[in-house]
């Protein structure tokens, strides 16, 4: 199953945070890439952070949260909160997939 995990950022604090573990943040991704099929930042119409999203494959979401906590990010705090939702994509490259 195909989950949708949108984080959002703590504004409290500073690019600093995210730049000192960002190294570590990627490699994690790397590793669990059979997993995280895509993640990235979300930006606010004026350009400031907002948050991430992930498209993870997992049985349950229970797996996805115990993924979310290995992230080199998530002791950090920058993580303000997270949710995990199901998704089911129905439309693709231009067509239905149903």
């Amino acid at each position: 199953m195909l989950y949708a995990v949108l984080f959002e950022d703590n504004e409290n604090l500073g690019s600093d945070v995210r730049h000192q573990h960002m190294p570590s943040h990627l490699a994690f991704l790397e590793r669990n890439a059979s997993r995280i099929k895509a993640a990235g930042p979300l930006r606010a119409p004026a350009g400031d952070p907002a948050g991430g999203l992930w498209l993870v494959e997992a049985d349950s979401p229970e797996v996805v949260d115990a993924l979310v906590k290995e992230d080199p990010f998530w002791p950090t705090g920058l993580r303000r909160s997270v949710r995990i939702v199901s998704w089911s994509q129905v439309f693709a490259n231009g067509k239905r997939l149903i």
